[in-house]
């Protein structure tokens, strides 16, 4: 399968150990593309699921995502940027790392086309997460009621010949508090980026994807891979641009592989 190349591609909350995480669309997504660095911008494990079912959650697909990276690092020479998230955040123990082309950092500069990018998950800025654990986790657990909801009425939608709805990113889009919260959200990282005499901001964790500008700083989200299924990419020029899990185009460069190879 021929790969899409961008210089730099960034992924976050895969939340592997979770029964809502795309892992094999996030490896499909992987292995269509090739890039010179692949930063994972936190919450690519789920430590809080992990440590309360361990076992049942992780298996071979998870291990099969970790192979594709491997890949990326061993054939291309992928560079890997690991960013700490407040769900893997059992990485403070082993933080930081520089090992050959992978490095498990807390925060990251990444400097391309003379700019300058902040990087962080974003959840330092969360003050329910890094200050009141216990109300995250119980948002967390209504997250997940809502994935369940979401999956059962889609199968229904399904049924019915109707596409994929995400009652998640209706309630961001559409609750006050959700939408205040956001903006709140991108604003804090925004001052952030200026007090790091940098360009722009690139984070993930509140799981909506944004490409956009305040003022002369550049905000970045890449999303997620529960609910958008997107990522972050830079092509040559340093140009970002949000790209969305597409099946039918990564089928389609499958199937021209497999006609050339019997061509």
């Amino acid at each position: 399968m021929e790969r899409i190349y961008y210089p730099t591609v960034v992924i976050s909350d895969v939340h592997l150990g979770t029964a809502f995480s795309k892992t094999v669309e996030v490896a499909e997504f992987l292995k269509s593309i090739n890039c010179d660095r692949l930063i994972l911008n936190g919450d690519i494990i789920d430590g809080w699921h992990l440590y309360k079912k361990s076992h049942k959650v992780w298996n071979k697909k998870h291990i099969f995502l970790f192979r594709v990276i491997l890949k990326m690092m061993e054939n291309f020479g992928t560079e890997i940027i690991y960013v700490r998230g407040n769900h893997d955040d059992f990485l403070d123990n082993v933080m930081p790392i520089n090992f050959y082309n992978l490095k498990i950092v807390k925060d990251f500069v990444h400097e391309s086309n003379g700019r300058r990018y902040y990087v962080t998950h974003g959840d330092i800025f969360d003050n329910v997460t890094s200050k009141m654990k216990w109300l995250s986790k119980l948002g967390d657990l209504g997250y997940t009621i809502l994935l369940h909801i979401n999956k059962y009425y889609n199968y229904y939608r399904t049924f019915r010949g109707k596409s994929y709805y995400s009652f998640a990113q209706t309630v961001k889009q559409k609750v006050k508090s959700a939408v205040s919260y956001i903006s709140d959200f991108e604003e804090s990282l925004v001052s952030l980026a200026k007090t790091k005499h940098c360009d722009g901001i690139i984070c993930g964790h509140i799981h909506h994807p944004e490409n956009k500008y305040y003022g002369n700083i550049h905000y970045l989200n890449s999303g997620d891979w529960i609910d958008s299924l997107s990522a972050l990419v830079e092509d040559i020029q340093g140009n970002w641009n949000i790209v969305y899990y597409d099946k039918e185009l990564i089928n389609e460069q499958k199937e021209t592989k497999l006609l050339e190879e019997v061509v």
